[in-house]
């Protein structure tokens, strides 16, 4: 759903209990173009961990290619964890 701006000012109440009981973001429009979007806030944080979860996981393999890249030997897991205190 998607609605101006004013519009969403005048029934703000009703806008956040559309996006809570239909779990899908109402979009706020301005002059034409999408600006905001009311979502329910569990959903967001869902949103949110997943975009971190994504950013390790990219931050990771491009450690991994740079790794592979530079040709230097990694170094063992036993070590690592060794370092870290887990064993």
């Amino acid at each position: 759903m998607t609605v101006s701006v004013s519009e969403a000012r005048q029934s703000l109440s009703a806008m956040v209990d559309r996006a809570r009981t239909q779990r899908a973001p109402v979009y706020l429009e301005r002059h034409g173009r999408r600006v905001a979007a009311i979502v329910d806030a569990d959903d967001l944080e869902s949103l949110l961990a997943l975009a971190e979860d994504m950013a390790d996981i990219r931050a990771a393999d491009e450690a991994r290619a740079e790794l592979s890249r530079s040709g230097a030997p990694g170094i063992p897991w036993a070590e690592v964890k060794r370092d870290l205190g887990l064993e």
